[in-house]
């Protein structure tokens, strides 16, 4: 649940959405107001923060924060 925690945190540097108001079928760029920029600097940022290497077309199939979510957990665990 930590890293939940964490990936929300991360989320909310990028929108006005607290991580304690978020859920999992918020929509990058239509619920959150993410830009492709926003959207390029939180998948670095993810990178780093978890130590994981994103594949761009993955990345790409991405929509929601549950989406986001899953391919973390996938790469991490």
């Amino acid at each position: 649940m930590e890293k939940e925690k964490q990936f929300k945190e991360i989320v909310a540097q990028y929108c006005e959405v607290s991580p304690e108001e978020m859920t999992n079928e918020m929509r990058f760029r239509e619920d959150l107001g993410f830009s492709s920029l926003d959207f390029m600097s939180f998948l670095g940022e993810l990178e780093d923060t978890f130590d994981v290497e994103l594949e761009e077309e993955d990345a790409l199939q991405v929509l929601t924060v549950g989406e986001a979510l899953d391919l973390l957990n996938r790469l991490v665990d």
